[in-house]
């Protein structure tokens, strides 16, 4: 029995013990008038009491009903709130493992990058390494080159030193 049904119970017995009392007094054959009257006008004044409690009671039945109604729709709207906070948290799980996913997307990008530079900085050791060994090949070639203008020049005073033309030109 919900809270409704009992307090209209309630208000039910309360009106039938009146009645009760009212049948009791109308079995009291033996008992004068003046005291009939007497105890009518005390039962009509219960009545008026019970009538005037029994409005009060109305009221706050009335009252109840409508906080009730109201408790009703509060916890309808906190059911609403709860889906969509349920939602919201199955959209930030999704999230988070996206977000998740895009970090490992990006350690192993960094661990390539990291590689690929690596072997750029191996690269560059080695061009240096031919650079190197390049300048010693032109160094070479500079010495060799003014070594053979050296004996072109030699060769030419030779010539000339016979009477000869020069036979390089340098």
């Amino acid at each position: 029995m919900d809270s409704r049904d009992k307090i209209a119970h309630d208000l039910i017995k309360e009106i039938m013990e009146p009645k009760q009392e009212f049948h009791y007094i109308n079995s009291l054959k033996d008992t004068d008038d003046k005291t009939r009257e007497q105890l009518t006008q005390e039962l009509v004044n219960a009545y008026k009491v019970i009538f005037t409690q029994n409005e009060e009671k109305g009221k706050r039945v009335a009252e109840l009903i409508i906080a009730n109604l109201e408790l009703d729709f509060q916890s309808e709207e906190k059911k609403k709130r709860a889906a969509e906070l349920v939602i919201a948290n199955i959209e930030l799980a999704f999230q988070s493992e996206e977000k998740a996913k895009r970090a490992a997307e990006l350690i192993i990008a960094n661990k390539e990058l990291t590689y690929q530079n690596e072997e750029k900085e191996k690269r560059i050791e080695e061009l240096a390494k031919i650079k190197n060994k390049l300048e010693q090949l032109i160094d070479q070639y500079k010495d060799r080159e003014r070594d053979i203008v050296g004996f072109k020049k030699e060769i030419n005073e030779f010539f000339l030193k016979a009477g000869d033309e020069s036979k390089y030109i340098i």
